[in-house]
């Protein structure tokens, strides 16, 4: 079993905490589910609003422009069709939903693949606790640089801290993240995991191999 080293927030080793049993293990599987679960999941962000008229929604006489016969002009039915300008349009998109739905345990594994990158990688952190005196960005930017992070940064702690939140949002790269609700595209975006110890205990069941919870 691995484990990582506890520290505080001035980046003192104040213990160690046990990863689940097998988390490094079999990294070579699971980078197909990652890439499956990320483009998921920015296809759920698409708003799907894009839409077009048809020829029967365009607006326009349903009139024929001139005679079928006689006149030496190619025949034509409606100024509303495709050929005419500002006629509707042929084939061309309209409101849909880019939804995709993945089994829970490809989510699963792209979630554990994603994580254990990050410990290989020496890229996570673990701390004793996450608390600022007062919701104050230059607090924030002080702590990180007391724990030598910089660049893209994602935290995850175990419930939303108000103060957290309205300290690290006008950092650029840093996000926030509850156990409950991290997801893989935040774990790969992120150059660099923070994680509160008590955060961490909640990510177990999902971090091990027979967890029930999907990411």
């Amino acid at each position: 079993m691995s484990s990582v080293k506890i520290l505080d927030r001035k980046g003192g080793s104040v213990g160690t905490v046990d990863l689940p049993e097998g988390l490094l293990a079999g990294t070579d599987k699971g980078s197909q589910a990652m890439h499956d679960v990320v483009v998921a999941y920015q296809n759920g962000l698409r708003a799907g609003t894009a839409s077009s008229k048809t020829k029967g929604t365009a607006a326009g006489s349903g009139k024929k422009p001139w005679k079928q016969k006689g006149t030496g002009r190619a025949r034509a039915g409606y100024r509303r069709s495709p050929v005419w300008k500002g006629g509707g349009v042929a084939f061309g998109p309209v409101p849909r939903s880019y939804l995709q739905r993945l089994p829970k345990k490809v989510t699963r594994l792209a979630f554990r693949r994603a994580f254990s990158d990050k410990v290989a990688a020496g890229a996570l952190m673990v701390l004793e606790g996450l608390v600022v005196e007062a919701p104050k960005t230059k607090l924030f930017a002080a702590l990180m640089k007391d724990l030598g992070l910089k660049g893209s940064v994602l935290f995850i702690l175990d419930q939303v801290d108000a103060k957290v939140l309205l300290a690290l949002r006008n950092l650029p790269g840093v996000a926030l993240a509850t156990a409950a609700e991290c997801n893989t595209y935040e774990l790969i975006r992120a150059n660099q995991v923070v994680v509160t110890k008590a955060a961490l205990e909640l990510l177990k069941p999902r971090l091990s191999a027979e967890g029930s919870k999907a990411s």
